[in-house]
């Protein structure tokens, strides 16, 4: 090794040397440019090149490097689900960490635990335009203008819960093994990481939203932390191979990556269409990419309810019991 020997970059949090200085600055342009991570002689901790002047001329460097560092903006924060069909998450947060949540979706939290209500999104640092920029996106989508942030301000770890709204499973998606996005269904949202940005995506074709299910906004998530999304019934995930087609009812669709396709198809034939009890349309998803759906939409769930109260809040369900009521209320 050369005098100047000793430097190192890093490359998917992973360390990649020793190597020359002339060695270095020929791979920085195939690594991130200017922006690739170094460390070497001159140098005390992981930089980026552009600030490092003429990348070091002392003495090489002969002990190891330290971990290049991973990069990750959002809170690293634990977790437990518990529960079958009416689950709770309970997050586990370090001093300093904080969750994100939707208003009214906490079950509970220890002493250390701190609440606020933020307007617009926490995970930004922006004025108050951008806050009320993001605060009127998810007013659009029917949420909250607000979120509720749950912080540790303890000198220990502390717990916060939060609770499934109806019947159905909690899902952890784990942004950073995902891609950083993650498309979901507009109320789907139960709680993130700091970190974890909450946007709206718009459908772009006309059909997928006006008989898509879910209109034509749907919420986008987007980091690289823990997002914790709610549906109903069992929830299945499913890989869609490049090309692969796959057709669902448009309300069991709860969650899918960027990269797969999404519209929106007649049923086909008059009689299935009219008789066939499914609808119209059904959704058309074409991969690559991930899907997740669940087996009782709340629509499917509510609808069922509502048809089985009656006018009479359902006094009429079970024939002798609504007639005997209906006896004895005309005799009144």
């Amino acid at each position: 090794m050369s005098s100047d020997g000793g430097w190192y970059y890093a490359k998917n949090g992973e360390t990649v040397g020793p190597m020359s200085r002339e060695e270095l600055i020929k791979v920085i342009p195939a690594a991130e440019g200017p922006a690739t991570m170094v460390w070497g002689p001159g140098v005390n901790e992981w930089t980026e090149a552009r600030h490092v002047a003429s990348l070091g001329s002392g003495a090489a460097r002969t002990d190891a490097p330290p971990r290049p560092p991973t990069g990750r903006r959002a809170d690293d924060i634990d977790y437990e689900i518990f529960g079958d069909d009416m689950q709770f998450v309970e997050v586990t947060l370090d001093p300093g960490e904080v969750v994100v949540a939707e208003a009214g979706g906490m079950m509970y939290m220890s002493q250390g635990i701190e609440m606020q209500t933020v307007f617009g999104d926490p995970s930004k640092e922006q004025g108050f335009l951008g806050k009320l920029f993001d605060a009127g996106k998810r007013m659009v989508t029917g949420e909250s203008l607000f979120l509720t942030t749950f912080g540790s301000v303890s000198n220990k770890r502390e717990q916060v819960a939060f609770a499934s709204p109806y019947p159905g499973k909690i899902i952890p998606m784990h942004l950073d093994e995902l891609g950083g996005e993650l498309i979901c269904q507009k109320d789907a949202f139960l709680c993130a990481a700091r970190g974890v940005q909450i946007g709206i995506a718009f459908q772009k074709k006309i059909l997928a939203g006006l008989f898509g299910g879910e209109g034509f906004i749907l919420q986008r998530l987007t980091g690289d932390g823990i997002a914790f999304v709610h549906a109903g019934g069992t929830i299945h995930r499913r890989e869609l191979a490049s090309g692969e087609v796959f057709r669902l009812d448009t309300g069991c669709l709860v969650a899918l990556q960027p990269s797969v396709d999404y519209d929106i198809q007649v049923t086909g034939g008059i009689k299935n269409s009219i008789f066939g009890g499914e609808g119209l349309f059904l959704a058309t998803l074409r991969g690559p990419g991930t899907i997740w759906v669940q087996s009782l939409p709340f629509t499917r769930l509510a609808g069922r309810i509502l048809a089985n109260l009656g006018p009479r809040g359902g006094k009429d369900e079970g024939s002798l019991i609504g007639k005997l009521s209906n006896v004895f209320e005309s005799r009144r």
